[in-house]
This record gives structure tokens, sequence and C-alpha cells, in this order.
């Protein structure tokens, strides 16, 4: 029920805009990962109340951390295309589509730092793979890039916008997913410049929401697994290192817009930067949303040798130019959005027996 009243926010919300899309086709990599689900789940919806000829969705994923049986009711849908696919592998696409969200990637930093190669290869081949089929006559690609290219900000630069160069370690233990999706802008931008390739960057900043893998190891899900289990919530920090989170269904809101608008070659931040908060204080939120009799909060050290190692101390973004561009705000506040995914995860867990 939380992501279907979800789902229907967001078409809700983004009625006029998806119109445009009837009839024409979609490609959606990483379909099946915890924010790309969200865009086809929207689009099977608006299919269904508001398309006058549906769209045609090719969704692509080859399950490398992305759940098979997320997207198991959507199926039996013969508008939908299934294909299970490694998109840094040249891809079997050979006819132009419309739209391309470009999804892809590993960016759990737990998963990545144990699959480095891997991760490198989809966001800088696989993203190649994906502007060389926009330009075969898309009308525009969206890349979900990440607040990470920022890495460690200096302070005169937080909240961070667009225009700050960042400050990132090219060796370090985060460096495969913080360079690599540095250098898959910069091939964004450069498709844009030679061939004026239709496509648009956004750095999402800390989305979370429901449909995240309890064992992704970030730190929403983390808190919500161990609330889930009644057991102590533990930061595996000081817990004084702060982020600014989004909820899933704003983010995927600012990210359509920006797909269907002309803002080609263009960058923009996706988050909340009215709601910067300390892990620690995060943590009690979740304890507070699972309610009595009330979890303990725990510091602990990682067994994991380079948990810490090149991590932010603060990520809070600058949307001044979403928000004047688009006339958009985030909408559901941190406590809400923290209600509404643990509600998710208790859902599931009743649906499943």
């Amino acid at each position: 029920m939380i992501v279907r009243n979800d789902i229907e926010r967001i078409v809700e919300t983004l009625s006029d805009r998806l119109r445009v899309m009837t009839g024409s086709t979609l490609v959606v990599t990483g379909s099946n990962g915890f924010m790309c689900s969200y865009f086809l789940e929207a689009i099977a919806h608006a299919n269904d109340v508001l398309l006058e000829q549906p769209c045609h969705v090719i969704a692509i994923d080859n399950f490398r951390t992305g759940l098979p049986e997320r997207l198991d009711h959507l199926r039996d849908r013969e508008e939908i295309e299934f294909v299970q696919q490694d998109v840094s592998l040249p891809l079997q696409l050979t006819n132009p589509v419309d739209w391309i969200i470009h999804g892809a990637s590993i960016a759990s930093p737990t998963t990545y730092r144990r699959m480095p190669l891997e991760t490198i290869d989809v966001n800088v081949n696989g993203t190649r793979q994906l502007l060389d089929l926009a330009r075969l006559g898309s009308r525009s690609m969206l890349y979900l890039s990440t607040s990470e290219i920022y890495g460690n900000p200096d302070p005169a630069s937080i909240p961070t916008s667009e225009e700050y160069r960042g400050s990132v370690s090219c060796t370090g233990p985060r460096a495969c997913y913080d360079e690599s999706k540095r250098l898959a802008e910069t091939l964004c931008t450069t498709y844009h410049r030679l061939y004026g390739t239709p496509v648009k960057i956004v750095r999402p900043f800390n989305v979370y929401g429901p449909g995240q893998r309890l064992d992704d190891g970030r730190i929403i899900p983390d808190l919500m697994s161990k609330a889930l289990a009644r057991q102590p919530l533990v930061l595996y920090s000081s817990g004084r290192d702060t982020r600014a989170f989004c909820y899933a269904t704003d983010a995927v809101i600012a990210m359509w817009r920006v797909l269907l608008s002309d803002a080609e070659g263009e960058v923009f931040n996706v988050g909340n930067g009215e709601e910067e908060t300390t892990i620690f204080d995060l943590a009690e939120r979740v304890r507070q949303a699972a309610g009595p009799p009330l979890l303990q909060i725990e510091l602990a050290t990682s067994e994991e040798a380079d948990y810490l190692t090149d991590s932010p101390r603060r990520r809070c973004p600058d949307v001044s130019k979403l928000s004047s561009r688009f006339d958009w705000e985030p909408q559901v506040p941190i406590a809400e959005g923290l209600r509404r995914t643990l509600l998710s995860y208790l859902e599931t867990s009743v649906l499943r027996g």
C-alpha cells in the first residue's frame, strides 16, 4: 500500500508532463534496483490511468544487485519487456528509442569496494553503451550520477552546488565508484558537445525509501533491518557526520522533470537540503518510528577496514538550480519518510507470510 500510494502521487503530480510519453519507447537500466523500480512502477501506472497509448518499456538489469522478484507483478504486462543483461557489454538494441533512464550501477559502498572493477565497468562502459544508443535518435536521456562525485566538500562549499568541482581521492577504496561516476559525467557532456546527444545528469543526495535492500549496507536500510528485528541500532561511526536525506517520491518527481525537459548537457542536484541531520539523530528518528519498547542506539567499529575511509563528513545539496528551473521542492519530511519506509517493510513481511 505504501509503494502504491507513492506511485499514485508521482503520476498525479506529473500528469501533464507524462502525457508526452504516450505511444513512445522507454529504456530503463538497473530496472530492478531501488531507484529505477520506481520509474517502472510509475510508467506502468501512467499506462493504466493516463496515457492514450501505452509507453513501451525495455527494462534492463543483470540482477547483480537488483532483485528479480521486485517487479514480478509487472512481468505479465505486454508493454513491458524485461531483458537480463550487463549494460557494460554491447546492447542488442538496434532500433531507436525515445527515452533512456540510465540508472544501472553498483551504489552500495560495501558492495562496490568488494566489486571495484565491475563498478567501473558499468559506470564507464555501460554509460557509453547507452550514450551510443541515445545517438540513434532518442528524444532524451537521463543519467543518474551521484553526490559522491563531490567527495568530501570544503565546509565553505556546503550546501554544495553543481559548480563545486569536488575533493575526491583517485586512489582510495571509494575511488572505483566516485571516479568512474565522474568519468561517466565527462562522457555525457562530451557526447553532448560532439554530437548534440540530449543527455541530462542528476546527482542524487542520499535518496531513501521503500524497496532498498535491507542488506544494502547503507545507513537507512541497516537501521531498518535492526529495527525490524527489534535489535539495537548500531552505528559504525561516531554518529556526528551529517547527511541530507531525500524521500524517493520527491527524488523521482524531480528526475522525471529533468528527463522531460530541454536541459540538454546540464547537471542538477536532487535532494532535500532543508533537513541535514547527524547520523545519530537519524538513528534516534528510526528509534522513534519503530515505537515502544524503544531500542538502544550503540556505537561500534565495523569489521570492514575501509568502512569510513574517504567518507564525507557532511553531505548537503544546494538544489536552488533544480527548484528555480522546475518549480520543485521536496514534500516529504524525514520523520514521515522514515515512518513510510518502515511500514513498507512491515507490509512486505506480512505479504510474504
